[in-house]
């Protein structure tokens, strides 16, 4: 049977294709849907009531492939366009937003990527993006209802759609909205250089679902996904699409496959290489436990020291939050009025807003991330505490990592907002092969607003071993939930060891926003993985899509004077970030 793990839905061939321009009764019954969507949103009034939807338009790329296209045009003069390309259909919630676009007045141009939703050819992730969209862009061109005004709007693959045309796009874009994405992909999917198991798989097994009958969907959810919780604990990896899916999964096989750093096969599908030369102001939307959080931040980054002024919210929320759409609907919405209808009176004063966790925390608006800040060391005592003081002379923690058996992951950044974010880590916690480093009770609030990051001494009896970090608040209860995470995987000479065979090994944690308050704990976590967020180490240092063999080592965590393992934590002031900055809260 032919793969359909690639994205390819139902329909996706060579068949002409005319296009269709719906009835006006059904037009005014979805514009009319749209105003009272906007209006529950709180977004501003409509322009137009009037919108002329056409369907199934083919935009040919350059080697002849037919990208269907669906045009909802507002009955204005010279409106700009606001173009989404996707791998997710048109239909549904694109249908919604697509005339939400058009009755704010906006031509909306909504397209199938290649291999889906009738566009013809193969979808291969990121690769043929830049092709595709300069295709499309030169298309928009020729069309006589383009002003010469363009705006991208994207969610998660929907934004790498958009970074891939930033750079080469020219001034006609004019606004970028880029929700929960990044403009490399390749650094999330290998997060401390250990593999997204959970993350590339579900997605891979959601690209094929696109082509299941909505029966046969429903129970399969219904159900708990037996197929893909299988794939996830199966071994090798290079098997694990096939369960899943029930096919072969060509992407899913090359990133088990391109997984060194200095892969060429990323090359053509990572742009943020190019993120400097991108003119386009750019309004960012993201949540503290989302998947892609910590290379969203590097590219905010990177258009700041090229000297961009980008938006940037990020809130309490995952990839997938309910909250997160709402939000960037109406600042997505407001950044395209600034700057492709020059309303510029919709800009909020501060370019970056955040959400602080936590009793006493609420929105807070900044000059720019991260936040002024002293980098704080809370580091590991014996007998499981956790303080700010040097350690004393003491006997380092042992713990046992089996991957046969291997540490699970709980809540935290995943694709799948029903199982993401922050939850009860007690279950955890009482494993034997999960260590606890915990402060006494706050006599004064600490508020966390910026990079976190860790750095352990560690000593294995296995030169291949994962390091995994979590920075939790225990409340009065004793409940203990989790703020942050990061993954590190060691492989020799990856870090340097002393005289004894102990490493210093630093950990990236996700970035977080939070204050502990009065009467709380701070707590770290450590242990030897999370599964199957991560793909569990074998131990062994085989190929990581044939691995089969599995190795259980043990290691030490050291805590004394010489080798004080440690959390670096971004402390602000009591009422959080400079004088400047809360006269803005």
């Amino acid at each position: 049977m032919r793969s359909r793990a690639r994205g390819a839905a139902p329909g996706a061939d060579d068949r002409g294709r005319v296009p269709r321009v719906l009835s006006g009764a059904l037009a005014a019954t979805r514009a009319a849907t749209a105003r009272a969507l906007a209006g529950a949103l709180g977004l501003p009034p409509p322009r137009t009531g009037r919108v002329r939807i056409t369907r199934d338009l083919t935009v040919r790329a350059r080697d002849g492939i037919k990208l269907r296209t669906d045009h909802y045009a507002p009955e204005l003069p010279a409106a700009p366009t606001v173009l989404i390309r996707t791998p997710y259909g048109r239909g549904g919630p694109m249908r919604l937003l697509g005339t939400l676009l058009s009755t704010q007045g906006y031509h909306a141009v909504i397209q199938s990527c290649r291999g889906t939703y009738g566009s013809t050819g193969v979808f291969e992730p990121l690769l043929h993006e830049h092709a595709d969209g300069m295709d499309t862009l030169d298309w928009l061109r020729r069309q006589r209802w383009y002003a010469g005004r363009l705006g991208t709007f994207g969610v998660s693959y929907q934004g790498f759609v958009e970074w891939a045309l930033a750079a080469d796009a020219g001034d006609e874009l004019r606004a970028m909205v880029a929700v929960v994405t990044a403009a490399a992909t390749r650094d999330s999917t290998y997060a401390g250089e250990a593999f997204a198991l959970d993350t590339v798989l579900t997605w891979a097994e959601l690209l094929a679902a696109q082509t299941t009958p909505w029966l046969a969907r429903q129970l399969e959810l219904r159900r708990g996904q037996p197929r893909l919780l299988a794939a996830l604990a199966h071994l090798p990896l290079a098997e694990a699409d096939r369960i899943a899916t029930g096919d072969t999964v060509p992407f899913f096989q090359e990133w088990l496959t391109h997984h060194r750093p200095a892969a060429a096969y990323w090359t053509p599908r990572v742009f943020d290489g190019r993120l400097a030369e991108v003119r386009a102001p750019v309004a960012m939307v993201t949540g503290w436990q989302d998947i892609f959080l910590p290379a969203q931040l590097r590219d905010y980054a990177t258009l700041r020291a090229a000297g961009a002024r980008p938006y940037l919210t990020i809130g309490p929320w995952t990839h997938g939050s309910p909250g997160l759409h709402r939000t960037a609907l109406r600042e997505g919405l407001g950044w395209l009025r600034a700057h492709l209808s020059g309303e510029t009176e919709r800009l909020r004063a501060a370019p970056v807003r955040v959400h602080v966790g936590g009793r006493g925390g609420g929105w807070r608006e900044l000059l720019h991330w991260p936040p002024p800040a002293r980098s704080t060391a809370w580091r590991l005592q014996p007998g499981g505490a956790l303080a700010p003081a040097t350690p004393p002379p003491s006997t380092p923690d042992a713990l046992r990592y089996d991957p046969a058996d291997p540490t699970p992951s709980l809540g935290g950044p995943l694709l799948v907002a029903q199982r993401a974010g922050r939850v009860e880590n007690g279950p955890l916690e009482r494993r034997p092969d999960v260590l606890t480093y915990t402060g006494t009770p706050l006599t004064a609030p600490v508020e966390v607003v910026g990079p976190v990051t860790a750095e352990l001494w560690v000593r294995s009896t296995l030169p291949y071993f994962d390091v995994f970090v979590r920075l939790c608040d225990v409340d009065p209860r004793g409940r203990s939930w989790n703020i942050c995470d990061g993954l590190t995987r060691v492989t020799p000479d990856r870090f340097p060891c002393d005289a004894d065979g102990v490493l210093r090994v630093p950990v990236e944690l996700w970035p977080a926003a939070h204050r502990f308050d009065v009467g709380h704990r701070l707590r770290v976590q450590v242990s030897g993985g999370a599964h199957p967020r991560y793909a569990r180490n074998p131990g062994t240092g085989e190929p990581l899509g044939a691995a089969v063999r599995l190795r259980a080592g043990d290691r030490v965590v050291f805590h004394d004077p010489s080798r004080p393992s440690a959390v670096f934590l971004p402390v602000g002031t009591e009422s959080g970030g400079t004088a400047a900055e809360r006269g803005r809260s």
